[in-house]
């Protein structure tokens, strides 16, 4: 599992642990039942307080991402099957998120809709 932690991000690193582990989860990168990193294992590689992982942990616990249990640790959590209006609503609460970083690092509605263009495959 790759992630980091961007220390010139205006993002807060609790947030850009947990977006990048639910990017990963959703990517398929992360397969239902993997195990991730304990909290103090990944606070040690990234360089953070290990109460910035666990919140990230909890954040993706909430989203129904991973699951918890003492002596197993954390691991990607089952997919469920969702209704279509709860796909709709996901993406639209993942679309907002990547409009809201985009801002914040200065972009302009023409940068923005051309990065989904390109992400889309369409140029």
């Amino acid at each position: 599992m790759r992630v980091s932690v961007d220390a010139d991000d205006p993002t807060p690193p609790y947030e850009q642990i947990r977006g990048q582990v639910a990017r990963l989860i959703e990517a398929g990168r992360l397969a239902p039942g993997d195990r991730l990193p304990t909290v103090r294992q990944l606070a040690g590689d990234l360089r953070v307080a290990p109460g910035t992982v666990a919140r990230a942990y909890k954040e993706l616990e909430m989203a129904g991402l991973v699951e918890t249990r003492r002596a197993a640790g954390t691991r990607v959590a089952q997919r469920p099957v969702l209704t279509s209006s709860q796909r709709a609503r996901r993406l639209a609460k993942v679309m907002s998120d990547a409009v809201e970083t985009a801002r914040s690092l200065g972009c302009a509605e023409e940068e923005i809709a051309k990065a989904w263009a390109t992400a889309l495959g369409r140029r």
